[in-house]
């Protein structure tokens, strides 16, 4: 009996003293997992909206690689792996950010750093999105027919000033997340899909006659609701307006962003089979403090994008992923310290 309890107690105890002994060749420990970015093909544009570079620069902001080195942020954003920039075109702002000389001068930077380039027209002075489509102040008076003039002759004007300094756009937005038309009242889609239709119409003609090699997009947010793309590209084909490319804005929470990913590359397939259309994506942010969440839905939306057959699915633009203690935006992709988070290792090589 006594034996047995001995044998009971110590039988345990070199057990433990044979696997510690085994432990030095047997026992690793777990290796770290390695991210790496998705794989696209060599035509997808992975584009970031850098337009308030200029502004922010001229505040005195400055942009580090992650080491903490200075660096230019055209630069930069190259080296992170992108390879495209958009560029948004004010007509007459207040204080000249974006307008035709900044555009051309971030253009210019954007080319000598061998990057591609969108120009995104807002047809406004100052901000243009779903809430808002205002007139630029020298238009609001102006009869339909001369306001769908002055349009075609504005966009002549800065494709033509970009063409005089050796940049031909790769792609041109003709209107920013125009959800229900741009240039309100006239063009309002809701009130008058006809007079968008036209609007539209009068971009396109005015981009193809400086080069006609650029694509003309149409953009309009919410790329995860199937129904508002169907009624905005139905109303523009029924009205006999053209396009290149559907564009759409993603910007979904930490929360839904799987759900309304799936449902961006299932609209995406239907505008393809609808429209017989190319898709981009043309404006994508997360939460700049959840920046590990951010690289995954970046990580998924650039791979489903990528997937879509016929090389469909065109590219992914992070927007003005630069912004950081500016203006109270919180969805970019720098830093406190003005250096890149881990969500833009998604455009990496």
């Amino acid at each position: 009996m006594m034996r047995k309890v001995l044998w009971f107690y110590c039988c345990p105890v070199l057990l433990m003293l044979s696997c510690s002994n085994k432990g030095s060749t047997q026992v690793k420990p777990t290796d770290p997992i390695v991210y790496k970015a998705p794989a696209v093909s060599s035509t997808f544009a992975k584009g970031a909206d850098i337009s308030w570079v200029t502004q922010m620069e001229s505040s005195g902001y400055k942009f580090y690689d992650k080491t903490g080195k200075q660096q230019d942020l055209f630069a930069l954003i190259k080296s992170l792996g992108f390879n495209s920039i958009r560029l948004r075109a004010w007509v007459n702002p207040a204080d000249g950010w974006c307008n035709t000389n900044d555009v051309v001068a971030k253009a210019l930077r954007a080319k000598a750093a061998g990057m591609k380039i969108m120009i995104d027209f807002h047809y406004a002075d100052s901000w243009a999105d779903p809430g808002k489509q205002p007139k630029p102040a020298a238009w609001t008076s102006l009869a339909f027919a001369t306001l769908t003039t002055t349009l075609h002759d504005y966009t002549v004007n800065v494709m033509t000033t970009l063409k005089n300094n050796g940049i031909t756009p790769d792609w041109v937005q003709v209107g920013n997340e125009t959800n229900d038309g741009m240039l309100w009242e006239d063009g309002r889609a809701s009130k008058s899909m006809a007079n968008f239709a036209a609007l539209i119409k009068s971009g396109y003609s005015a981009v193809k006659s400086i080069s006609s090699t650029t694509k003309v997009i149409v953009h309009i947010s919410n790329g995860f609701d199937n129904s508002l793309f169907r009624w905005m590209f139905d109303g523009l084909k029924a009205n006999g307006a053209q396009w290149d490319i559907i564009g759409m804005s993603l910007y979904p929470s930490t929360d839904n962003w799987t759900t309304l990913d799936s449902q961006c590359l299932a609209n995406i397939k239907d505008m393809v089979s609808r429209y017989s259309t190319p898709c981009m994506v043309v404006e994508v942010g997360m939460d700049a403090a959840s920046a590990n969440t951010s690289r995954d839905f970046l990580s998924d939306i650039v791979t489903k994008v990528n997937s879509v057959s016929g090389s469909n699915g065109l590219g992914v633009f992070y927007w003005e992923p630069e912004a950081y203690n500016w203006q109270s935006y919180g969805l970019g992709a720098f830093d406190g310290t003005g250096k890149p988070t881990v969500a833009l290792d998604a455009f990496g090589n």
